[in-house]
């Protein structure tokens, strides 16, 4: 089963590509994640993607598709996947389809679906501890201690990219360079739309109508 999650930042498609990996026997991976494990080995690629991420902004194609098609090609990712972030743009996609053409194309692209200002409340109130990388969010789940972790104590700060100009740029670059992604994936069937404003079980629960 192959599966690629669509949607602005926040709109909960990483707190759900665990469980529809689970669902299906396969293995989900975010192109941020990959970003940050090339960065964290200072791989080249890292290098590259670091400056477009602090501000925001999407990494460049080519980088992107290098990254994440060495982990689609990988042997164990052979049963398929759930790509979360991948693609972003039609040049992406376009590359994907031409690599998976050999093994039956993609099965299913989820649409999650939330307003720019549901975003900026969701992702400008999260915060991290500098020891341990627990997360808390202002609103949803703040801290015991203002600013202090529950856990070990540290101190706790908000991400570069959290910030709500930040934030605001983001929404603007998927408007830009995203939505088309989602026309073309409509016109090719097999696309479908998630609420992803409603709370995180019945998000589950119509991912799990969708894909099946």
């Amino acid at each position: 089963m192959k599966i690629i999650l669509v949607g602005p930042p926040g709109s909960g498609k990483g707190t759900q590509a665990g469980h529809i990996a689970s669902m299906f026997g396969v293995n989900s991976v975010s192109s941020g994640d990959l970003f940050r494990d090339n960065l964290a080995k200072n791989t080249e690629l890292g290098k590259l993607a670091k400056d477009f991420m602090d501000k925001g902004e999407y990494v460049p194609d080519e980088v992107t598709i290098d990254m994440v098609m060495g982990w689609i090609e990988d042997p164990t990712h052979s049963s398929g996947f759930v790509l979360d972030g991948f693609p972003r743009t039609l040049a992406q996609a376009e590359a994907l389809e031409s690599r998976l053409l050999g093994s039956g194309g993609i099965d299913r692209v989820l649409f999650f679906n939330v307003d720019e200002e549901a975003l900026v409340d969701r992702l400008s109130g999260r915060l991290i501890c500098r020891g341990c990388h627990m997360p808390y969010h202002i609103k949803f789940s703040p801290p015991l201690i203002t600013d202090q972790c529950n856990s070990c104590g540290g101190g706790l700060y908000q991400r570069d990219d959290d910030k709500v100009e930040v934030i605001r740029n983001r929404f603007k670059v998927y408007m830009q360079e995203t939505e088309p992604l989602v026309k073309h994936f409509r016109e090719s069937g097999n696309l479908r739309e998630i609420d992803a404003s409603m709370g995180i079980n019945d998000v589950k629960r119509a991912i799990e109508r969708a894909v099946r």
